[in-house]
């Protein structure tokens, strides 16, 4: 196996079980186990659990804030404006994550369960690490959000978009059992996009209520 398939294997292999157990049930034994490599190639590439961590989450990010970053430029410069729509800023950041996991959209789910237990876990070295590193992406789309938003003050904010991200993480995470839920009931299967498109609504008018026009 070549260093770069070796590197892939355990990177694949902690994201699933760090997204099943969990980061701290998760030992690195367990991961090495599964991906079939040998203790030393995981503290050779990686240097320690810590770093493995902020690797797998650095896999989804660096190409996401990239492509973000991207999409928000064309379309202030396609509009002429200085803000976006709080509708189109969430379609875009939707759009952009469906993108990039359009050949497996099954590993968009994990990376929302990974983003539930960075906040459940105690992970503050992971806090810190996408802070220094995505910062600037999330505060631009923090600075459009209440720009999109005029009127909630910044406390109000705070909790409202955190309420957003519980209810994508838990809507995403959880999508293959809702689906079959939905399905079971109603009699129709949903897919991805329709989920993500029936989501973007009610988190929109939750971020904006009360906010002036």
């Amino acid at each position: 196996m070549t260093q770069h398939g070796t590197v892939a294997r355990i990177l694949d292999t902690a994201e699933q079980l760090f997204a099943e157990k969990g980061f701290a049930e998760t030992s690195l034994r367990s991961i090495t186990s599964r991906a079939g490599v040998n203790l030393a190639a995981v503290n050779y590439h990686f240097g320690s659990k810590k770093a493995l961590i902020q690797a797998v989450f650095e896999r989804f990010l660096t190409p996401f804030c990239a492509a973000l970053d991207a999409a928000i430029d064309r379309r202030l410069a396609d509009t002429g404006a200085e803000q976006l729509s709080l509708e189109d800023l969430l379609a875009l950041v939707a759009r952009t994550a469906i993108e990039l996991n359009a050949r497996d959209p099954a590993r968009g789910v994990v990376f929302m369960r990974l983003i539930g237990l960075a906040y459940n876990e105690s992970q503050g070295h992971l806090r810190r690490y996408l802070a220094s590193r995505y910062g600037n992406t999330f505060a631009r789309l923090q600075r459009l959000v209440r720009q999109a938003a005029p009127g909630v003050p910044p406390a109000e904010m705070f909790w409202r978009a955190h309420f957003a991200l519980g209810s994508v993480i838990f809507t995403l995470s959880g999508l293959a059992p809702l689906m079959a839920i939905a399905e079971a009931d109603f009699g129709r299967r949903q897919a991805f996009d329709d989920v993500v498109q029936r989501l973007l609504p009610f988190v929109s008018a939750g971020l904006r209520q009360g906010a002036n026009a």
